[in-house]
């Protein structure tokens, strides 16, 4: 079993029953969790995925801006916290897995344990409906 610091551990309980949306990432970016509110937004459970590189869930989702452009990789909040450790937010389409579009609305933030390091980052999001 890979080693995670308490600070992802503890943040991947909370998001376990909090009622917003989260997606957790460890700080190579890799996908270590997201809870059930994500799994409706995102069209499957996280059993039925599991763990996946930055590379892979980064365009999974197909990304979109308003106008139907990719957004890149680098432009989505989790990357551009995991590159700057600030927090980033941003609007924009995905296609979830389910295959329906979704407008969603990210706001994202890095971790920093005990020692100061950047341990992971997390998403939270809502589906903009209006």
């Amino acid at each position: 079993m890979m080693h995670r610091d308490i600070e992802l551990i503890l943040m991947r309980q909370l998001a376990s029953s909090l009622a917003s949306a989260i997606f957790l990432v460890d700080p190579l970016g890799t996908l270590v969790f997201y809870n059930e509110h994500a799994e409706t937004i995102l069209g499957r459970r996280y059993e039925e995925t599991g763990p996946m590189p930055v590379e892979l869930w980064s365009t999974m989702f197909h990304p979109l801006d308003d106008r139907g452009k990719p957004v890149l990789p680098e432009a989505l909040p989790l990357v551009k916290v995991l590159k700057t450790n600030k927090p980033a937010t941003k609007k924009f389409w995905i296609r979830a897995l389910d295959g329906v579009k979704r407008k969603i609305e990210v706001t994202a933030f890095p971790l920093i344990g005990q020692n100061q390091k950047l341990v992971g980052a997390v998403s939270m999001f809502t589906e903009v409906t209006a």
